[in-house]
């Protein structure tokens, strides 16, 4: 029997990309809205490596309340504030190829393609630059993944946050040779949550206000002139600095906050003694809100940054013949002599890594198969 057309099922697919922070984005001036109380800056990951995938789809057929499936998983949105302030009534499919609420920026991901994929959905013309608004209601640092490349996230100054959106830099074509190795430390969620953990920050540290006020619009300024100028060694400097100040201000909040672990910080000696082998800043270190290392070096690097590490963890780690392993396929020796590195982070990281994610500078949020359709079940 044909079908009618109330048992028509409208869907769209897109996908959104990962991005880490080099400036990093921590604490709110409005908690409803999620206005931050500084700007931040990041980089697009290459979804070669690093992506979320959301199908919304609605139909007169489908039960009055809006579900959600994460990673297979049926989801409890009614309960998630953050959630429904980015859609109507819809069934909601999404899925990541990466380690979810373990500092990999997973709620960035996810809910930047959750706004894509709804504004596919029902066709609106909105820019990337205008979805940053929603999508950082639900995930402040959502706002970023809506675009690729170099992406800033502007503080504002308006009470109704229509000035708090994101801006690209530079897109990924300006510095195509930035890479990026993530060490997983811990697919884990982490013990304290980034919303619960950004408010006692803001609430009990007497070192973020100058972070927030003094520090980062510094950074913000000197990290784009250093991105448009191609600048790795300021570029990594300035990265690190802010993965250490942010830090710093959880070990100040009361209680302190700790998501680096040994690992992590065997990570930081690791790249601080690769750059001292070399004689010149060729990598750098960031952490976001959770224990796993992401290293920044540039292509013609890849063998004194990751074939270090790669002759570290063995080349039986998982993950290095993913994307972004042509240059180290044929590399049997460290780029840099193991000798030149403190022996107990050798040992540290080859027991504490379970994985590695090779990956690169990429492009924002697209739409899979076509355009929004129909469909008849």
């Amino acid at each position: 029997m044909a079908a009618t057309s109330s048992q028509s099922v409208y869907r769209a697919t897109t996908t959104a990309p990962v991005n880490i922070a080099v400036i990093k984005y921590w604490g709110k001036r409005d908690t409803t809205l999620n206005l931050p109380t500084n700007s931040s800056l990041s980089v697009t990951l290459s979804q070669r490596s690093l992506r979320t995938l959301t199908t919304a789809s609605c139909s007169s057929i489908y039960p009055a309340e809006d579900t959600l499936n994460l990673n297979g998983k049926p989801q409890d949105i009614q309960s998630s504030k953050r959630t429904l302030a980015c859609f109507f009534p819809l069934r909601i499919v999404s899925e990541n190829n990466f380690p979810t609420a373990a500092g990999l920026a997973s709620s960035a991901a996810g809910f930047a393609a959750l706004v894509r994929a709804v504004a596919d959905l029902y066709q609106l013309p909105q820019s990337p630059n205008e979805l940053s608004r929603i999508a950082r209601q639900g995930s402040g640092s959502a706002c970023r993944s809506l675009m690729g490349g170099y992406v800033a996230w502007r503080t504002g100054e308006l009470a109704d946050g229509s000035d708090s959106l994101a801006e690209e830099v530079a897109p990924a074509s300006h510095w195509p040779e930035m890479r990026a190795l993530v060490l997983v430390v811990s697919a884990e969620k982490k013990d304290v949550p980034s919303t619960e953990g950004m408010q006692t920050t803001v609430n009990t540290s007497d070192l973020f206000a100058t972070r927030a006020q003094s520090v980062v619009p510094e950074r913000m300024s000197a990290i784009e002139a250093a991105i448009q100028a191609r600048d790795f060694p300021k570029f990594a400097e300035i990265t690190m600095r802010d993965s250490n100040t942010f830090h710093a201000t959880c070990l100040d909040s009361w209680p302190p906050i700790f998501y680096m672990n040994d690992v992590s910080r065997a990570a930081v000696r690791l790249v601080h003694d690769i750059n001292t082998a070399v004689g010149k800043t060729v990598a750098a270190y960031t952490f976001d809100a959770g224990p796993n290392a992401v290293i920044y070096y540039e292509e013609k690097d890849s063998e004194l940054v990751a074939g270090t590490v790669k002759a570290i963890l063995g080349a039986n780690t998982i993950g290095w013949e993913g994307a972004f392993y042509e240059r180290l396929a044929n590399v049997t020796a460290p780029g840099v002599a193991l000798d030149k590195i403190d022996s107990r982070v050798l040992d540290v990281l080859k027991n504490g890594v379970s994985r590695v994610i090779l990956t690169g500078s990429g492009r924002r949020t697209h739409l899979c198969r076509g355009p929004p359709r129909l469909r008849v079940w």
